[in-house]
């Protein structure tokens, strides 16, 4: 259950600050299907986040207790690091010519491989007796901003201080990865 909450939070927090939800939001606008766009989203949220679930089954046992820690809070701090970073509007995927699910399925299946909560997600399960929780709580928690940002559409979303998201963001993975990864080599 420790995985699917954390996963469940930090899934919110990363992408409150990212790039998906706008994209989701650019493609409502432009196909006029919010529902087609928010199962495209889950889909190919769930689908990246596995393949970090399985990244994690596969490192995990190679490190120890205090390393798996060590890399979640890397995870965070990283994740902290690349959301203060000014986002540019994703591609709009004007070309793509597949209809409203295809393109949106496999735009933001793209956008999402390799994201911070990819990584986090990888971190998670790594040190989760259950790691799959870590994708599930992972989609949902993503879930939670996309699909306002989807029903809000692209001006309504960007309207928002996204700075000032961000930037808190930023902080709340940067202040909780310091502390997890200090606890891991117990300094605190």
């Amino acid at each position: 259950m420790d995985a699917l909450m954390a996963a469940l939070v930090l899934g919110a927090i990363c992408q409150a600050g990212d790039k998906t939800p706008w994209l989701a939001a650019i493609l409502a606008d432009r196909f006029r299907a919010p529902l087609v766009v928010i199962l495209a989203t889950a889909i190919g949220l769930a689908a990246n986040y596995a393949l970090g679930v399985v990244g994690g089954i596969i490192l995990a046992p190679m490190l120890s207790t205090e390393a798996r820690q060590l890399l979640f809070a890397l995870a965070l701090v990283l994740a902290a690091l690349s959301t203060t970073l000014r986002s540019r509007s994703p591609d709009r995927l004007e070309g793509w010519r597949l209809g409203a699910p295809a393109t949106s399925t496999l735009g933001l299946a793209i956008m999402i491989f390799g994201d911070r909560m990819q990584f986090v997600v990888l971190a998670l399960a790594a040190r989760s007796e259950l790691p799959w929780l870590a994708a599930v709580g992972g989609t949902i928690g993503a879930l939670a901003v996309t699909i306002p940002a989807t029903l809000m559409g692209e001006r309504q979303w960007l309207a928002l201080p996204q700075r000032a998201i961000r930037g808190g963001s930023a902080a709340l993975l940067a202040i909780t990865g310091l502390f997890i990864g200090l606890s891991a080599v117990r300094l605190i």
